[in-house]
Parts: C-alpha cells; structure tokens; sequence
C-alpha cells in the first residue's frame, strides 16, 4: 500500500479528502463530461448542423435534375469558378505573407510594433460593407492613389485579400511565440543557414497553424459578400461571385436553386478543408 500511495500520490490524496475510492470521483467528473458533451453537441446542432441539413434538404428537395440543372448554369459555373480560384489564390498569398507578418511581430523588434499587431485585427471588426466603402474609396473611381479597379476581378481578390490576411497571423503567430529558439541558434552553431534552419525546423512546427490559417481563410474567402457588394460591381459572367448569386436567387425567389448552389459550395469547402488536414498531417508524420 505504501508503494502504491508513493507511485500514485493524486489517487491517495483523492481518497483522503473525499473519503471514497478515486474510482468513484472519476465516475463523476466522467458523467458531469457527458452532461457538458451533450449540451455542446445540442448548442452545435442547434446553430450549424440543423440549418445546414435544412439547406441540403431544400436543394436535395427537387430531385437531382433540379439540383444538377442549378449548378450548372454557365453564369452559377463562372460564379463558382470566379470564387474558387479567387479564394485559392488569395489562400496562397495569405500563407506566405501572413507568416511573414506574424514572423516580423514575434522576432523583431521595431516602432509601431503594436500598432501593427492592433491594425491586423481590424478587418475582423471592421463591417464588410464598411470595408468594401473603404476599398471603394482607395481603389475606385476617384481613388487618390490613381489606382481603379473597380468593377474588375481584381477587385474581387482584393476585397477577398482585405477580409482573410489576419485568420494566417492569428494562427501562425502564437506558435511562433511558443518555438524554442535555441533550437534554431543550435542549428546555425552547427553550420545550417537560415533557409535551412526554417524549412527543417521552423516550419514543420508550423505546419499544423499555416494549414489551419488556410482552411479559415479560404472558407471565409468563398462566403464574402459585403465587401463585394460595392467593389466588385457584381457583373454577370464576369464579377459575380457565389454569395451574390445565391442572393440574387434569393430575391427572386427560387430558393431550390439557393439552397443548390449553397450546397454545392459547402461540398467545396469540405473538400479543401479535408485536403488541408491531409496535407497537415502529411508534413507532421514526415517532422516525426
């Protein structure tokens, strides 16, 4: 017994205070896990899993010739296409300078550091609409930059650009902070350069916050509506992107179609999050 109090002092110390086996405490924090698991999952259901059944059971409601002949429609395909590629590219560029941002604001040390950590928020509080008025006034018609892109495609990637750079920060930068920085001095010690210090050693550490960043940041790429209401100019074949166009159906009342398209663009998002995760887990498995 006094090998066992000495190996296992939390399950004596459990027992003294509570004067019952700790068997018995474990049985009670277990059911008081179930009661806090079921009202997560109802809490979940209730806001995301309810209405998104809802949406697919609407599109899935006409049959599949309706579902099919709502997806493809050239103007829905070029929307689609437009949003997609938009957002994959701008994901792109949002893992290679949102790293560098976050690297710049955890390893250097400069004046209006805090400013910029402050500033890098701002498209998380700032109204899309509002953003897209600020865009609009940057780069419009009387933009005092001399630079119009309104009504252009780049407009889209833009407003796209404008609203997902700082899900990569976020991400990327409290792991940065956590990293042992030794390990990388050690590594220069030991005649590494810094390309291959970060590749071998930062950036699988990385990984798993980039890939994360990523997901948000194209999932939150493809919904973008407000900016987009005033930039883009919302063209038919050419500026329009997913979230107008299920509006527009919206409007005149087709919601079959809405519901398809929202449907479609959910399958979409899945698909890209699930090939981000392999991807994640890829690069874990060859750190390890």
């Amino acid at each position: 017994m006094t090998a066992v109090a000495e190996l296992d002092p939390p399950v004596e110390a459990a027992k003294r205070k509570t004067g019952k086996p700790y068997v018995e405490s474990r049985r009670r924090l277990g059911t008081g896990s179930r009661v806090g698991l079921g009202v997560a999952v109802l809490w979940f259901s209730l806001l995301v899993l309810i209405p998104l059944a809802v949406v697919v059971g609407t599109a899935a409601a006409g049959g599949a010739g309706q579902f099919l002949a709502a997806l493809t429609n050239a103007q829905t395909l070029n929307a689609i296409g437009l949003t997609v590629v938009v957002s994959l590219a701008v994901t792109a560029i949002n893992v290679v300078s949102g790293t560098i941002i976050a690297w710049v604001l955890v390893r250097d040390r400069f004046w209006g550091r805090s400013l910029l950590n402050v500033v890098i928020d701002i498209p998380f509080a700032l109204p899309t609409i509002v953003a897209g008025l600020v865009l609009l006034s940057l780069y419009g018609n009387n933009s005092p930059l001399g630079i119009n892109i309104a009504n252009t495609r780049w407009a889209v990637a833009l407003a796209i650009a404008f609203v997902t750079l700082p899900f990569v920060v976020r991400a990327v930068q409290p792991v940065l902070e956590e990293l042992d920085v030794d390990v990388e001095e050690a590594a220069a010690c030991l005649g590494a350069g810094p390309f291959a210090t970060f590749g071998r050693i930062v950036l699988p550490s990385l990984a798993p916050a980039i890939t994360s960043g990523a997901a948000l940041s194209f999932a939150r790429g493809i919904s973008e509506y407000g900016s987009m209401v005033l930039l883009s100019g919302n063209l038919p074949n050419r500026t329009e992107v997913v979230s107008v166009r299920v509006l527009t159906h919206i409007e005149n009342g087709d919601l079959a179609s809405a519901a398809a398209l929202a449907t479609g663009m959910l399958v979409i998002a899945a698909a890209v999050i699930v090939a981000l995760d392999v991807l994640r887990r890829t690069v874990a498995r060859r750190d390890s």
